[in-house]
Order: structure tokens, then sequence, then C-alpha cells
């Protein structure tokens, strides 16, 4: 049986507060989330950039982004997802190397 939305990695802008411990606890208690990592990209004067990373079952993007506006952030972007029976790492391309010199 396939499973759903399994990663998701999104670009968040939210205000200082609530602060970040806050958000990631709010949405480790969506259904279907196992685990939040939240990390701090940029802050300037009256925002902060995040970068959300989210692990579980069938994660559902609609109620992530309704709990992430609750907190008063937006999402720019998905940088990242992964769904099905398991998650596969990211492979490596040939720009990918020439981005290393």
């Amino acid at each position: 049986m396939a499973k759903g939305i399994r990663l998701l990695v999104l670009d968040v802008l939210k205000p200082h507060q609530p602060i970040v411990t806050e958000l990631a606890l709010g949405l480790s208690e969506l259904e279907g989330v196992d685990g939040v990592n939240i990390t701090l990209v940029e802050i300037d004067k009256e925002t902060e950039n995040v970068k959300i990373t989210m692990v579980g079952d069938n994660l559902d993007y609609e109620e992530i982004v309704r709990t992430i506006e609750e907190f008063g952030g937006v999402v720019h972007s998905i940088d990242m997802v992964a769904a099905g029976k398991k998650i596969v790492e990211e492979g490596e391309t040939p720009q990918d190397k020439l981005e290393e010199y």
C-alpha cells in the first residue's frame, strides 16, 4: 500500500514571536507527524527565515500551511518533498559535481 507525503522541507518566513520552539511543538502535534526540525537560516529586525523539515506518514500539506499561518508565518517554497512507501535519498547529478569546483 502506497503512503502519502513522508518528508517535507519548507522555506518559511516568520515573525520573531512566537519563538521557533513553540512553532515546532505546534507542528509536531499534527496528525501523522513523527518529527519536526526547524533551522534558522537568516534573521533581520522583524522576521526570521527558517527551514522546516518534517517527517511522518501521510503529512497533510494544507494543514501544515494553516498551522504555520496561525503562528504568523508564510511558506515561501517547498524545497523538498518525498512520498511513497519509503523516503528515497536525493541522488547526485553531473551538475552537482560542477558546483564543487
